[in-house]
């Protein structure tokens, strides 16, 4: 039941964004917290030292940046782009990101539509074998529990598992969409020469 669901997904699914649906179910047990105070108090820093020190003291900062968005983000300020130019290629780069994770936690979504029907075929088959002992009345009850198993099987698996670890995916994706989107703000409001206060007091307003 199980790999006949796979298999189906697999068929539809190129197998790129199949992978990237199998790795993300890491999150369903671990899944990744934005701490969006962290983000508003490092952008916060960034504002007082380009306040400080000017856009180019940020070169020092990119290199210990983790996250590769954060760092095309830091370097887009060195280099001196403008907020328009700056927000619009962050947010072309995150939409791209955000579709990305969508689509593969579709794949679970796709495997909770396949499973009921897996279970149906699974059950028709059981009644096959069921019919070739219609001369024996003792074998047909629990040839028909057996097959009707598979039905309860596939329903399960769809609506105990793959439909809600495709919706805790899309609402974990949501939530690293949303640290993005407020890192954007908080990377505009410095390139437009915000005072970093005001960055951070509009940045935390996220959180409500």
């Amino acid at each position: 039941m199980f790999c006949g669901t796979l298999g189906a997904v697999m068929v539809q699914t190129p197998r790129p964004v199949f992978a990237r649906a199998l790795g993300m179910l890491r999150w369903v047990l671990f899944p990744p917290r934005p701490d969006l105070d962290a983000v508003a108090w490092r952008v916060a820093g960034w504002a007082q030292v380009v306040r400080k020190d000017g856009l180019l003291a940020l070169e020092a900062r990119i290199g210990t940046a983790g996250d590769p968005f954060v760092k095309r983000g830091l370097q887009m300020l060195a280099d001196g782009f403008d907020a328009a130019k700056l927000r619009d290629a962050l947010e072309s780069e995150l939409a791209g990101y955000d579709e990305r994770l969508r689509v593969a936690a579709r794949v679970w979504e796709g495997a909770g539509g396949y499973a009921p029907t897996i279970g149906i075929l699974g059950a028709v088959l059981g009644l096959i074998q069921v019919m070739e002992h219609l001369n024996d009345p003792a074998r047909l009850g629990p040839g028909i529990a057996v097959a009707f198993v598979a039905t309860v099987y596939g329903v399960g698996l769809a609506n105990l598992l793959f439909l809600p670890i495709s919706n805790k995916l899309k609402g974990l994706v949501r939530e690293q969409v949303l640290e993005r989107e407020m890192l954007i703000d908080g990377l505009a409001g410095i390139a437009d020469g915000e005072h970093p206060r005001v960055i951070e007091a509009r940045l935390r307003a996220w959180r409500e």
